[in-house]
């Protein structure tokens, strides 16, 4: 089941380029991490209930360098909370939906994630994520 909107995916190039106009804007970094896997390092700031999560390539072929190549900076994902990641994923086939991950992968802050392909909804990559709070 969709509880609610996670976060909101964000590629950028410079991570503390972006994290310095969220702050002129008057938010703060919750916290960075980096996820190796993903060749990515993330920082989540909260807004209400969803968070932003800027995200920038650590690595050349990391799919957000690539992202950024093929698109320039803006929103990549959208990010849905889950109760359970691998329901969602046979759900989401059940229906048709092409699945870009058919098995959990980890993502940061220890979530449990999967992805959606663009080309199933309506060009926009949308992640299920199952926190652990």
């Amino acid at each position: 089941m969709i509880k609610k909107v996670s976060h909101i995916g964000i590629a950028v190039k410079d991570l503390d380029k972006a994290i310095e106009f969220y702050k002129k804007i008057g938010l703060n970094v919750e916290s960075t991490e980096v996820v190796e896997s993903q060749k990515v390092k993330v920082a989540f700031i909260p807004v209400g209930d969803v968070r932003i999560e800027l995200l920038a390539a650590t690595s050349d072929d990391s799919p957000i360098a690539k992202y950024i190549e093929k698109k320039g900076e803006g929103i990549q994902h959208l990010a849905l909370e889950v109760d359970n990641v691998e329901e969602s994923i046979k759900e989401a086939i059940s229906k048709d939906i092409r699945m870009i991950d058919k098995v959990p992968r980890e993502g940061a802050h220890n979530a449990k994630i999967a992805f959606a392909h663009p080309k199933s909804t309506n060009g926009l990559l949308l992640e299920y994520c199952e926190e652990h709070h």
